[in-house]
């Protein structure tokens, strides 16, 4: 098991299953503040719900060319990792997926590939595209998987984008 330590702890196992969260750069409100008693999970979902309710910052995954390219980069993995569920949000992606690298490798590849092309279709250069740290999560056992697969599924009709996850065109499970 490899670990790493940003901002995060970070614990990924080649072939084991690891659900992960990342936005894009400047996508949460400057000065903002979480109680010091949410930690882990408890925090995780106040900033997804953030993300999920933001009205302001970049949106720029809501622009089907833009989500096209994460899409991508997330699909085109030449067997170094299976994505099994992802939904890319108009500020952030969650990603279900069994990594055959080190995941740190793996989303240095979709993470950099997506933004090099995004920022291509958005004529913007020398911008950060992504944020540098992600959140990750390995998944224990096989009702985690089921439960984290609901997650993604259900994550644009709880942010009020679409009544049926069947109708959100940027959703994979």
């Amino acid at each position: 098991m490899t670990e790493y330590r940003k901002n995060l702890p970070h614990f990924h196992k080649s072939d084991q299953p690891i659900f992960v969260t990342w936005r894009l750069a400047g996508s949460l409100p400057v000065g903002r503040v979480f109680p010091p008693e949410l930690t882990g999970g408890r925090k995780f979902v106040a900033v997804d719900r953030l993300l999920d309710g933001a009205r302001t910052g970049p949106m720029f995954l809501r622009q089907p060319e833009v989500a096209d390219t994460v899409m991508q980069a997330i699909v085109d993995s030449d067997g170094r990792w299976d994505p099994h569920a992802f939904v890319l949000m108009p500020n952030h992606v969650h990603l279900l997926v069994t990594p055959h690298i080190e995941a740190q490798e793996m989303l240095r590849r979709i993470k950099g590939r997506s933004a090099r092309l995004a920022n291509k279709v958005l004529s913007r250069t020398g911008q950060e595209f992504w944020q540098h740290e992600s959140y990750d999560h390995l998944v224990r056992d096989v009702g985690e998987f089921d439960r984290i697969r609901r997650y993604i599924e259900v994550n644009p009709v709880r942010a009020g984008l679409v009544a049926d996850p069947a109708d959100f065109p940027f959703l994979r499970s």
